[in-house]
């Protein structure tokens, strides 16, 4: 690829604006302006185009102590976590604290548990805890979770 612009045609015979190497690359499926230049020498250098992102790697993250601080414990132990946005980060945490310590009671209130927990997909914030065994309120704590007697 060479790295001055290249022009490409439209359909009715028009010509857009010329295309630098980069945005030629990215249509590609290359990331950034150094993958292009490094594709192109190393099929100059090889005589044919060299395999892009063809292989996958697999490898296991080394486990990281974090910590979690709940919003809100309840006299009856019950935690409280209080969310407006509900991103997978926060979602990947609440999934592994379940799997580790099962005996902590800890609930969700959401600003709305009718969002969607991505645009891409039909599963709301509501769907996701009844899936993952969390019991969730809208807007503000419920009286019964107060007052409800939780067994150790």
């Amino acid at each position: 690829m060479d790295r001055k612009a290249m022009t490409i045609p439209t359909f009715k015979g028009r010509r857009r604006r010329s295309k630098t190497a980069a945005e030629v690359g990215h249509a590609l499926g290359f990331r950034s302006g150094l993958e292009v230049r490094i594709a192109a020498e190393l099929e100059t250098a090889t005589g044919s185009p060299v395999p892009y992102e063809s292989t996958t790697i697999t490898y296991e993250k080394p486990a990281k102590k974090s910590r979690y601080t709940p919003d809100f414990r309840l006299p009856n132990g019950i935690f409280v976590e209080t969310k407006g946005r509900f991103v997978t980060a926060d979602r990947q945490k609440h999934l592994a604290i379940q799997a580790q310590h099962p005996v902590y009671d800890i609930r969700f209130v959401f600003s709305n548990p009718n969002q969607r927990i991505s645009k891409q997909s039909s599963t709301t914030y509501a769907m996701w805890c009844e899936r993952h065994g969390f019991k969730y309120a809208k807007g503000s704590v419920p009286l019964a979770w107060i007052r409800e007697k939780v067994t150790p």
